[in-house]
């Protein structure tokens, strides 16, 4: 590789993470070093940075793009295709997360259904519907939480995730405020 150190770093480490989050090495290390690169990168110049194959990188690129991480600019004068990342962290978390429930949460919620609209033969297969069941129902619930999380403003999500095990507080004040309301009502039921 022909980079800064601090950067081939960066670049190595999302090389290994990518092959545990179930992309080729060479596609994280080319989307590391489009994101930390001050300018949009062509296939040649990623190719010299990383020392890896043309044809890699072209194949590396195509999946960056079909997951919407890795964006065409145009650079006047140049024929060649550059390449950049989404600027907003928050806007490519959102992507990584909708394009991970596209192709891994939607397509399990479809065959849970399926499977869920079978009749069970006999009590092994009801014990593994009903297992099932449970599951669909924590995807379903969750796929909801993501939905109504996903239409929040990015400042609006940043305080959300800042509160973190604080939200509980306000579960429980929610509960007492509940407690005492559902309290009166049948005081004033009986009062009237």
């Amino acid at each position: 590789m022909k980079l800064p150190p601090l950067v081939q770093a960066f670049v190595l480490h999302f090389g290994e993470m990518g092959s545990r989050w179930g992309i080729n090495r060479t596609v994280g290390q080319i989307y590391a070093l489009l994101y930390v690169s001050p300018d949009p990168l062509n296939a040649e110049q990623i190719v010299e940075a990383l020392g890896v194959s043309r044809s890699n990188v072209s194949m590396g690129l195509k999946e960056l793009q079909a997951w919407n991480l890795a964006i065409p600019k145009h650079i006047p004068d140049d024929r060649r295709d550059h390449f950049t990342t989404p600027d907003d962290v928050w806007q490519i978390l959102r992507t990584l997360a909708e394009e991970r429930k596209k192709r891994e949460v939607d397509p399990t919620l479809s065959v849970l259904r399926e499977l869920l609209m079978q009749t069970p033969g006999n009590a092994e297969e009801r014990h593994a519907q009903q297992r099932m069941a449970e599951m669909h129902g924590l995807i379903e619930q969750l796929t909801t939480w993501y939905d109504d999380v996903k239409r929040l403003e990015t400042e609006r999500l940043a305080s959300l995730l800042a509160l973190g095990a604080r939200v509980t507080r306000l579960l429980e004040a929610k509960d007492k405020v509940v407690g005492l309301v559902r309290g009166r009502t049948p005081a004033s039921a009986r009062e009237s």
